[in-house]
């Protein structure tokens, strides 16, 4: 392995240099009497509240990290991105904090919702079909307008901003035997995975990934970076065609397992955040909490866990009826 992890020090360099352009998102112990239910007495969720940044979700620490390492001259060609939605949010937010303008691709399929909110925040958005043509059009868009890129998953400093998360967490709760962190790229697990693994050794790192945006599964599975030739789940966030090769690096470096949740799994966890927690995310945030809730129970029994509620990017419309979809899971079960 080549790939060099972010230090504890760089870390907390990074989360100093961020200071209030991120908000240092709380830490919330879910106790009632469904998760004492569920799970073996001494076993603690402990949800990392990151869907309460700014735009809704992680994405802008790495944003801005990127986007303040550019030069003056760099930063006034303005930026571009490729996104579902959570990260061209983050670069367009990014784009108006710094002063300069974004342009970010988009697939159609994305969320109304976080079109809409892209827009708000300055940038320009164009439209294609899929995440393959996304990347195609985002290049055309370098070469011809001098824009930088960002990437929404791959890089150090992409990874040195979601450490950030980490290091917030494991200083709240020092106690933790346990993280669960979705997977998209890869970007914000690595990035987790090397602040906690660092700061606190014995604690288990797991990742998630939906059972239709797999790569990192494969991934792992192949001992090098795949794509996948298509992307199929209601988690769009976390729908990444492939992964890459620092992200990947630095998840099978501390990474200590990877579990997949089907859609249904998805909506039931929404239905679970939304009725014992009163919060209304977006499926990739209920990633982590359905991880919990299923493959990953027996292991958290008695443990102190930590369970990432990654964004919060939805509209009424599609949260209701994932609602109803997951209720008629809950049911099933």
């Amino acid at each position: 392995m080549t790939a060099q992890a972010p230090t504890l020090d760089r870390i907390r360099a990074a989360r100093a240099r961020l200071g209030d352009a991120v908000r240092q998102t709380p830490v919330w112990t879910w106790d009632d009497p469904d998760t004492r239910a569920a799970f073996d007495a001494g076993t603690a969720l402990h949800l990392k509240l990151e869907a309460w940044q700014h735009t809704g979700s992680f994405k802008p620490r790495g944003a801005l990290l990127c986007a303040w390492d550019l030069s003056e001259q760099a930063r006034s060609r303005g930026l571009t991105a490729v996104s579902a939605g959570n990260h061209a949010a983050a670069v367009a937010f990014t784009a108006h904090t710094l002063g300069t303008h974004a342009k970010v691709v988009m697939p159609r399929s994305a969320n109304p919702a976080r079109v809409a909110k892209c827009e708000r925040l300055g940038a320009e958005v164009v439209l294609v079909d899929d995440v393959h043509q996304a990347f195609e059009t985002v290049e055309a868009i370098v070469a011809d307008e001098g824009r930088t890129f960002i990437h929404p998953f791959e890089g150090p400093t992409t990874a040195l901003g979601t450490a950030t998360v980490g290091l917030e967490w494991v200083q709240a709760r020092p106690e933790l035997d346990a993280v669960i962190v979705p997977i998209g790229g890869g970007g914000l697990c690595a990035g987790i995975a090397a602040a906690v693994k660092q700061a606190n050794p014995r604690c288990a790192v797991y990742g998630v990934e939906p059972v239709g945006a797999d790569s990192m599964t494969r991934s792992l599975a192949a001992g090098a970076p795949v794509s996948i030739e298509r992307v199929q789940t209601i988690a769009d966030s976390l729908g990444a065609p492939h992964a890459a090769p620092y992200s990947f690096e630095l998840c099978q470096r501390y990474v200590d397992d990877v579990v997949r949740v089907d859609d249904d799994a998805l909506c039931a966890a929404m239905v679970r955040l939304f009725e014992g927690v009163k919060l209304a995310v977006e499926p990739a945030g209920a990633a982590a909490t359905a991880a919990a809730w299923g493959p990953l129970r027996e292991r958290l029994a008695g443990k102190q866990v930590g369970v990432l509620v990654c964004g919060a990017n939805i509209d009424p419309a599609s949260f209701t009826t994932y609602l109803g979809r997951g209720a008629q899971a809950l049911e099933a079960q």
